[in-house]
């Protein structure tokens, strides 16, 4: 197991990120984790990784779309369990279309 020095793989972890990104990255610390722009924590050593891929890739900051947030779109469809009276559209019908396609013969949940 390797001591990597705390201030040298942040600094070096931020330079490649502003320069991929064009932007210095917000990190905070506790506890031994890091959480980069408020993402998922992650320790030292993973930040020593990210700091070498964000040096291998190429300008991400040309190339970044803004994502779509996928949990808000997803919610609403979630709660159609039952049959809606104007489409006719059943969830437990989807799934069991579904499961007939993915593997024919196989048995429903109940």
């Amino acid at each position: 197991m390797t001591n990597l020095d705390k201030d040298a793989v942040i600094t070096a972890f931020n330079d490649a990120y502003q320069k991929a990104h064009g932007k210095a990255p917000s990190i905070e610390s506790k506890s031994g984790w890091y959480s980069i722009d408020g993402g998922k924590n992650v320790r030292l050593a993973q930040l020593q990784e990210m700091t070498e891929s964000l040096n291998s890739a190429p300008d991400i900051a040309k190339k970044k779309t803004p994502k779509k947030d996928t949990k808000a779109t997803a919610k609403p469809s979630e709660k159609k369990a039952t049959t809606s009276k104007k489409s006719g559209f059943s969830v437990k019908d989807f799934w069991a279309e579904k499961l007939n396609a993915e593997a024919p013969g196989a048995t429903l949940p109940r």
